[in-house]
């Protein structure tokens, strides 16, 4: 009987230590990053004013190139968008985002998004004519900035 209860134990200790090494990696799947913009920001059909929302891959990591953005607590899904895969020289340890500023003025628009430590990122597709302006238009790529003690990642985009 003590052999049984041991190896009982030791499963379920094994099981047990499983579960939480799955769980420390579950936003790595989703790449869930939180971004705060201080001035509004355009990204594809509307302009987000100032604030903090929440990116992700809407499919878990199943279809990389389509991501959804929410308000910071979850609540409100301001679009779900097809972005095209786009490469990275120098991945950094943080949050980045490319954004393009209008020659016309207006809201930066918000061109690209990148996991912290991922050289493949997510470049947001917008119409053909909205397209050539942003080829015209300066680009900036910003890095996220970490608040201390919080495991999210924010970035500080805008001037």
């Amino acid at each position: 009987m003590k052999i049984n209860k041991a190896y009982i134990i030791a499963g379920l200790i094994i099981a047990f230590s499983l579960f939480f090494e799955l769980a420390a990696h579950a936003d790595e799947s989703d790449q869930a990053t939180t971004i705060t913009f201080s001035q509004p920001i355009q990204i594809p059909g509307q302009v987000l004013p100032a604030g903090t929302y929440l990116f992700e891959l809407a499919d878990h990591g199943s279809e990389p190139n389509v991501v959804q953005i929410f308000s910071s607590d979850h609540t409100l899904l301001h679009g779900t968008f097809l972005t095209v895969a786009t490469e990275r020289q120098d991945p950094t340890s943080d949050t980045a985002v490319t954004l393009a500023v209008p020659e016309s003025g207006g809201a930066p628009v918000l061109v690209k998004w990148f996991y912290p430590g991922s050289e493949t990122g997510n470049e947001f597709l917008y119409s053909k004519q909205k397209e050539k302006e942003l080829a015209q238009d300066e680009q900036q790529t910003i890095v996220a900035k970490h608040p201390t003690g919080s495991n999210s990642d924010t970035a500080e985009a805008g001037n």
